[in-house]
């Protein structure tokens, strides 16, 4: 596949013009969204582009030949040439058309954001899983590109058993990528397959995943509470491959921790159907945490961004917690104040410091298993099983011995009650406060105790 590869793409620091065209459909309720020449601006860093010049234009509508028009399209030539830029990078999504046009005009490569944010996945990507998975959206973006992507598109003779007569060389390429998208689809749908089954495999454990805007902090957090490793840089999607760990919750309990990739504005289609393998562990996940810089002035932004994203990608009905992440990089507190106020229920956390972490795991335990409760419980003392589990997770406020039973006043979650009456080997009663007493005698198990 060494010949599908795009020419276009290099790995020196290229000189970028970055350009963003509002359109007055795009204008209304821009309000606190992100600036995305800014935001544009990272990826290019991101990319290994050095930007030396931004552009701005407000348009009615997109200009069906080069988005922004033949006057300013001049323009661009001109200030790319005056700024020995390589590359003219637009925030918006441009037609096959519009890019071959703009090219035209400017003499200068031009590529859109979502070519820019491939190119980003494809340096990125380490796993075998994640390569597939890139390749796959790299194509599928590239296949109706091909025409500006070739420069040997002159008429070839056919060959007896290759190609027909007259075949162009650029039919012949849109063959070749038509046979690689097939291939690599029927893989990553072997990987979906297998992740389906981990994920199946998991369902008697408790899962929590962890899904937020790119840069928003996910990665440190799982270092944090698990004591993970996990691979952490100040730059837009640096992780693209799922990391799981165990996280240890109050109550001994224990949960799987998922990191998965960050979302973006307008993420790629491509890119979201390709890298749904990777997102298996956040669509089936018990729970999710919805992770967002809060020290920055476009949190609802980004909110409503990985929303989107994970409506397509048919998760958005999974229970979820809103976590205020870098409250430590927070300088006024009025905007801190401001941020609970629009996202009632959220928990303010600091990856860094640990602000705020032991009462996010203590919301995610009861959001798992239930709110604490105080109960009483009677047992045997011979049955060490049941008592042992009961020490492991419960909080034991008073024990003494009644009638030849061990009673026990303890603290634990609501839906935890259940295991104890699947562990009891013999007569058991759990009474919570204003219920009368739950019996159970399993006289199989008196019988051959456990």
């Amino acid at each position: 596949m060494k010949e599908l590869k795009s020419t276009r793409r290099t790995v020196v620091r290229e000189r970028a013009v970055l350009v963003e065209v509002m359109l007055e459909s795009d204008a209304v309720g821009r309000q606190g969204h992100r600036d995305r020449l800014e935001e544009l601006g990272r990826l290019a860093d991101a990319a290994g582009a050095e930007v030396v010049a931004t552009a701005m234009q407000r348009r009615r509508g997109a200009d069906p030949g080069t988005y922004v028009g033949r006057g300013k399209a001049r323009e661009l030539g001109d200030l790319a040439r005056e700024q020995r830029a390589h590359v003219i990078v637009f925030d918006n999504d441009l037609s096959p058309a519009q890019v071959r046009n703009l090219e035209a005009a400017t003499e200068t490569k031009v590529i859109d954001r979502s070519e820019l944010i491939l190119d980003i996945f494809a340096s990125r990507a380490r796993t075998y899983e994640a390569r597939l998975q890139v390749e796959l959206a790299q194509l599928e973006y590239q296949y109706p590109r091909l025409r500006r992507m070739w420069t040997h598109l002159s008429r070839m003779e056919g060959g007896i058993g290759t190609r027909g007569p007259g075949e162009t060389q650029l039919e012949t390429d849109r063959r070749i990528v038509r046979r690689r998208i097939t291939e690599l689809a029927r893989r990553i749908r072997e990987i979906v397959a297998r992740k389906e089954r981990e994920v199946r495999s998991r369902s008697g454990m408790l899962t929590v995943g962890l899904v937020g805007y790119t840069n928003a902090g996910k990665s440190s957090l799982l270092n944090a509470l698990t004591g993970a490793d996990a691979y952490v840089e100040d730059k837009l999607f640096a992780t693209l491959d799922t990391r799981t760990r165990a996280w240890t919750l109050p109550h001994r309990l224990t949960a799987l921790l998922s990191d998965t990739v960050g979302f973006i504005r307008d993420l790629p289609h491509h890119l979201i159907a390709s890298f749904k393998a990777t997102l298996e562990e956040a669509i089936h996940a018990d729970l999710l945490l919805h992770i967002v810089d809060v020290s920055t002035e476009h949190t609802q932004a980004d909110v409503e961004s990985v929303l989107a994203v994970l409506d397509e990608i048919g998760c958005s009905d999974r229970p979820q917690i809103l976590v205020l992440n870098k409250v430590d990089l927070v300088t006024d507190p009025v905007h801190l104040d401001l941020a609970h106020r629009a996202f009632p229920g959220a928990v303010a956390t600091s990856a860094k410091t640990g602000e705020g972490l032991d009462r996010l795991a203590g919301i995610v335990t009861e959001r798992l298993v239930g709110p604490e409760k105080e109960m009483t419980v009677r047992a045997s003392p011979e049955d060490g099983r049941l008592l042992a589990w009961i020490g492991r997770h419960a909080e034991i406020i008073e024990r003494s011995l009644s009638d030849g039973e061990l009673v026990q006043r303890i603290r634990m979650p609501e839906r935890l009650v259940a295991e104890i009456h699947r562990l009891a080997a013999r007569r058991v009663e759990v009474t919570t406060d204003g219920e009368k007493a739950a019996t159970r005698s399993i006289r199989r198990n008196e019988e051959t105790p456990r």
